[in-house]
């Protein structure tokens, strides 16, 4: 009997559940939600938003993912993709326009799934999902440097787009400082190194505990480096979200379409292309309209639950494979762990130095960039591919994502209408 094509994979493996899975499934969320844990903060810093909402984040969409998505081992969660975006509509339209936009971009994503779209997803050019790729590296990279080496903006400095964080830095050079960097060097080094002696621990865990150690005990340290905790608010326990203060109306939707489309865009091209890498690991076949349900769903629940967009991630999906995850009950432990490090552990979250959680998106930027596809499309690709990809990766960083994929995809368009007129007249 043919399957309904928005099946979830938990529940075609929960009636042939081997128990030789169990112990297997139960190691490797617990690992993952090591690896989440750092990871998540640093994505919620990066986002423009408080550093618990990475976490929120990372509960709902890990959880909905796993039970109702259409990849056994895909672990979802907040993605680097997302930063500029969240980032932007925050500065721009408070978290009232990002709970709307991501609202909207989970509607569009079940609807997507529901039409089954899920295979349409792949037709996008890999010239604009490379450039608005590399584009994102780049704002991601350029919006850390602030705090990698301890400078102070000016009071009346609000830098939201990318280009102006590089004139802000510029600007505010003269407030380098030393233990800032000292302390963002040692993270960066054991991020880099670790991983090449011990693969067991998650190298973000260690750095972000010696970081801490670093700023704790070494008094010249202490007193100029700042950390999450004296910047940020720490709460302790489930979230708390206000919905009657969120005010909804016509002219609000209509101006976050846009961030909507590019939320949903965004989700559905890197869940769908992390159940891709994931089929290849494991040998299995995933069902592209059931994620994207899924995905819809989990971005809904997880602004409710007071985070931000979410989508499937792949170095997480990856470490869920390697540390032996099974079936989907190893997204679900992730979750379950998240839980109560929310609930007896957030307040440590406070020590760490934010020079740290700078050098650890500094590796997220450098892994997602994909240089060298980058460098071997300038190369090999024909002149109009090189030009889509680069246009996209520019706008992208100089304006924002809408305006990189609207315009990568108009050109992409444009010269296939040019290719096939040239072809009729040939």
């Amino acid at each position: 009997m043919q399957k309904f094509y928005l099946t979830p994979k938990f529940f075609t493996l929960i009636c042939h559940y081997k128990k030789e899975w169990l112990l297997k499934d139960l190691t490797a969320g617990i690992i993952v939600a090591i690896i989440a844990l750092p990871l998540s903060i640093a994505l919620a810093l990066a986002s423009g938003v408080e550093p618990a909402c990475g976490i929120y984040t990372a509960i709902a969409a890990g959880f909905f993912v796993s039970v109702l998505g259409g990849s056994r081992v895909q672990i979802a969660g907040p993605t680097a993709a997302f930063a500029t975006v969240v980032a932007s509509i925050v500065a721009t339209q408070g978290m009232d326009g990002l709970f709307i936009a991501t609202i909207l971009a989970g509607i569009l994503l079940v609807i997507m799934g529901v039409l089954k779209l899920g295979t349409l997803i792949k037709y996008i050019p890999y010239t604009v999902t490379t450039g608005f790729t590399f584009g994102i590296a780049v704002t991601i990279l350029a919006g850390q440097i602030k705090d990698f080496l301890g400078l102070t903006y000016a009071s009346d400095v609000k830098a939201v787009e990318t280009i102006e964080k590089i004139e802000a830095n510029i600007n505010a050079a003269d407030t380098f400082s030393w233990q800032a960097l000292l302390v963002g060097v040692v993270s960066l080094a054991i991020l880099i190194i670790y991983p090449k002696v011990e693969k067991r621990i998650p190298p973000s865990l260690i750095a972000v505990i010696v970081s801490a150690l670093m700023v704790k005990f070494i008094p010249a340290l202490d007193k100029n480096v700042y950390t999450i905790g004296e910047l940020y608010t720490i709460p302790a326990g489930l979230p708390s979200v206000d919905f009657a203060g969120i005010e909804i109306n016509m002219d609000k939707v209509l101006a976050l379409l846009p961030n909507a489309f590019t939320i949903a865009l965004l989700a559905g091209i890197e869940s769908l292309l992390s159940c891709v890498v994931a089929d290849g690991m494991i040998n299995d076949k995933h069902y592209p309209n059931a994620e994207l349900v899924a995905q819809g769903t989990a971005n809904i629940a997880s602004v409710l639950f007071g985070g931000i967009p979410a989508t499937g991630a792949i170095a997480r999906t990856a470490a869920n494979i390697k540390n032996g995850g099974k079936t989907p009950l190893a997204g679900i432990v992730h979750a379950a762990i998240l839980v109560l490090v929310l609930l007896f552990l957030m307040p440590y979250a406070g020590l760490i130095p934010m020079p740290a959680i700078a050098a650890i998106l500094f590796v997220v930027a450098y892994n997602m960039s994909e240089w060298r596809k980058v460098v071997k499309t300038v190369k090999t690709a024909p002149w109009k591919e090189t030009l889509v990809m680069l246009v996209t990766l520019v706008l992208t960083v100089v304006f924002d994502l809408v305006v990189a994929i609207i315009v990568g995809m108009s050109l992409v368009i444009i010269f296939a209408l040019a290719n096939k007129l040239f072809k009729k007249k040939a």
